[in-house]
């Protein structure tokens, strides 16, 4: 009892000190000062076709780059796959693999690797303008999460997530962490709020030999060497806040007390407040039909969105569809999530691929 006490106070104390800090403030002023903004990507189908706002309500690995709360609904075992085709064209690509175990009455422990790839850069400088070569830029994401269900009614998690960011001759290292409460309510648990306060962590800083000229010394005949020390820079921190109502369209059509609903439409609201981005606000649907097939999309609303100058490279709509199947009548669920956002530039659009294999 006293460290389930400790726990939610922790965390309920990290987000309500993102909220109270004065680096929140949506500060347009601030926009592109921060580094490592893979940090913001979310590589899952299932989360992205809401944009995210599911942060009441989403669980499983999901919920390690939502609200990681979210993972104390792991039943048993969670594994999955998500391939992300980031602007189409563009070779840019996201890989992903999650795993999630249940202990027991302890908890859940999540694993989240992501790695983001560039393709083939072309190398130009003075006396190669037209290039001479290529290099691959790496970004890579090592996350482990916590989350543990205190009650019928309340989850809390938190994690840390390990950052590296690898060009052929500099480096950038770094450390966040996040953390995230659940609560539900309701006849049938149909009411859900959920806040998560991700990114916080250490300045980085990139290093290396790329940042070493040599040269000839102005007064002698001798070469010298000279590193120009790059600066440091902050995490993209922010805070999301969401709501979520279950509505069970045939509840009053049961024919026993047994009986669960086949048809659930989901109502969600969610704000994000950005360190260095414009604020999000908005609110999305999902319709889910046995929990076999679902479909979701959402509007994602921020100041300038859809002008000639906007800050984002969204239009704010995100769509997205999941089919589940459970093998037998032990056997595992087998998903496969897809999501789609469209973007105005360019305006190739965000395709999101995710395999999810869940033991029960």
């Amino acid at each position: 009892m006293i460290m389930k006490k400790v726990f939610i106070k922790a965390v309920i104390a990290i987000c309500v000190l993102g909220i109270t800090h004065p680096v929140f403030a949506g500060n347009k002023d601030r926009s592109g000062q921060a580094g490592a903004t893979e940090m913001n990507i979310n590589p899952f189908g299932q989360s992205t076709g809401s944009f995210g706002m599911n942060v009441a309500y989403v669980s499983s690995i999901d919920a390690m780059k939502t609200n990681i709360a979210g993972l104390a609904n792991v039943e048993k075992t969670d594994i999955g796959f998500s391939h992300v085709v980031y602007l189409t064209n563009s070779q840019v690509t996201i890989n992903d693999l999650a795993f999630a175990q249940k202990l027991g009455n302890i908890g859940v422990l999540g694993v989240n690797v992501m790695s983001m790839g560039f393709g083939d850069i072309t190398v130009t400088d003075y006396n190669n303008p037209e290039g001479s070569g290529t290099y691959r830029p790496q970004f890579l994401n090592f996350e482990v999460g916590f989350a543990k269900e205190f009650s019928n009614s309340v989850r809390a998690g938190f994690a840390a997530t390990f950052i590296n960011e690898q060009l052929t001759s500099i480096h950038a290292n770094g450390a966040a962490f996040e953390g995230g409460v659940q609560y539900v309510t309701g006849t049938r648990d149909n009411f859900h709020f959920g806040i998560t306060l991700r990114n916080i962590g250490t300045n980085m800083r990139f290093a290396g030999t790329g940042f070493t000229i040599n040269g000839e010394s102005p007064s002698s005949n001798y070469s010298m060497s000279e590193t120009t020390p790059a600066d440091k820079f902050s995490l993209p921190t922010y805070l999301s806040i969401g709501a979520s109502y279950d509505f069970y369209l045939d509840e009053n059509h049961l024919k026993g007390a047994d009986d669960k609903p086949k048809h659930r439409l989901t109502v969600m609201g969610d704000f994000t407040s950005n360190s260095f981005l414009n604020d999000y606000l908005g609110g999305g649907l999902e319709y889910s039909f046995r929990d076999m097939f679902m479909v979701r999309a959402a509007y994602r609303h921020e100041n300038g969105i859809g002008s000639v100058n906007s800050p984002s490279m969204y239009t704010g709509v995100a769509v997205g569809a999941t089919v589940q199947k459970q093998v037998g009548d032990k056997g595992p669920v087998l998903a496969v999530d897809y999501s789609y956002r469209p973007t105005q530039k360019p305006n190739n659009g965000v395709h999101v691929i995710s395999l999810r294999f869940m033991l029960r």
